[in-house]
């Protein structure tokens, strides 16, 4: 068996390490990567945040507190860290590749995959000529989803057999669903419903808050909890503005951030997303995790996930009828949710799970490193 110190060095790279998905996927990466063939570091080139509790303890990090795109000290610093460490592969997320593929060019040259997480690409472009620019240095692209995959080749040129779609995966398996009721939650047991998403454009609250109003007409007694940060204050104050304007004050309950949302999830009844765009969002695997019955809009990979409406149901962006009519249905009846339930809990533990998306990882790995000695 090699030695440690022989196997290749891997740095995974995040901007933050707040509660974002995309950097929860690099944490639950880097914890998860075999250590028999790989010596895992982590970096943070902006700030550090709440994931960083979350890291094994045998993953050495660094902070850079890099303070704009070219920081040249902040730069020396990840240089330094790579050639101390001996470091080989740089894994950057999302626009974490602007200092990895500038670190690249110097010496020791370390191999640059890049993690493309990018959920609002239904409704922001990005800059092509500067991705493609960037991706010049990149041995390999891992896409969330198969239309960021096919961004990669059709817009950015690359070879096809160098991009990738990998689904994201949940590190941790919830505990039984029975525990939930230890919580206390408002609403009442078989009326909660969940949305696990931070309050910015993207996830389309106010779509989500029309459709309650709607829901509350026939279902008095249904409640909904936002758990998630507020990434837009002007989005958040919307919110507040529709709440009250749909007289949904004793309906709606803001939880904030949540580093652990598994016991809200078992606490709830129904699981909701109502994103206008998506990747393959983290909080939708989570619901399925925790066996809950879900509804999500049909963007990015929340179809498949879903299994196309075989484990949840899937409704158009920006429909509060449609989003109501599902979310009625699942509350009308204890027995499709569990039905739905049970049927997204064994799709996330047979595809979503780590074991399949870490062999995936690897195989990256094993096309982009050169050959590890034994």
């Amino acid at each position: 068996m090699a030695h440690p110190a022989s196997l290749p060095g891997v740095l995974h790279l995040t901007d933050t390490l707040a509660l974002g998905g995309a950097e929860r996927v690099a944490v639950n990466l880097a914890n998860l990567l075999p250590r028999d063939r790989y010596r895992i570091f982590f970096c943070a080139t902006r700030s550090e945040g709440p994931l960083a509790q979350q890291l094994a303890p045998d993953v050495e990090k660094i902070c850079l507190s890099r303070r704009w795109r070219f920081d040249l000290p902040a730069l020396r610093r990840l240089i330094a860290f790579i050639r101390a460490h001996d470091i080989r592969l740089l894994h950057a997320h999302a626009t974490a590749l602007f200092v990895a593929a500038q670190a690249s060019m110097f010496p020791p040259h370390p191999q640059v995959i890049w993690h493309d997480h990018f959920g609002r690409y239904a409704t922001e472009e990005r800059p092509v000529t500067l991705y493609r620019l960037l991706t010049r240095r990149a041995g390999g692209v891992i896409s969330v989803n198969q239309p960021l995959a096919d961004w990669a080749v059709n817009r950015l040129k690359l070879p096809s057999d160098r991009v990738w779609y990998v689904p994201n995966f949940v590190a941790e398996i919830a505990p039984a669903r029975e525990d939930g009721a230890r919580l206390d939650l408002p609403g009442v047991a078989g009326k909660r419903i969940v949305c696990v998403a931070n309050l910015r454009p993207q996830k389309d609250h106010l779509t989500l808050v029309r459709a309650l109003a709607l829901v509350v007409e026939r279902e008095p007694q249904a409640h909904l909890l936002l758990a998630g940060a507020i990434s837009d204050q002007a989005h958040f104050a919307a919110i507040e503005e529709e709440i009250v304007k749909q007289k949904l004050d004793h309906h709606v309950t803001f939880l904030n951030e949540q580093q652990n949302v598994a016991p809200i999830l078992r606490g709830c009844d129904i699981g909701v997303l109502s994103s206008a765009s998506e990747g393959l969002p983290l909080a939708l695997i989570e619901y399925g995790q925790a066996g809950l019955a879900a509804v999500a809009t049909g963007v990015g990979q929340c179809p498949e996930v879903l299994d196309d409406g075989h484990a949840g149901i899937v409704v158009p962006p920006r429909d509060p009828a449609k989003l109501a009519e599902a979310l009625l249905s699942l509350l009308a009846s204890g027995e499709r949710r569990e039905a739905l339930g049970e049927a997204f809990r064994q799709r996330v533990d047979s595809l979503y799970s780590p074991g399949p998306i870490i062999g995936q990882i690897c195989r990256v790995y094993d096309l982009i490193l050169p050959l590890t000695s034994a």
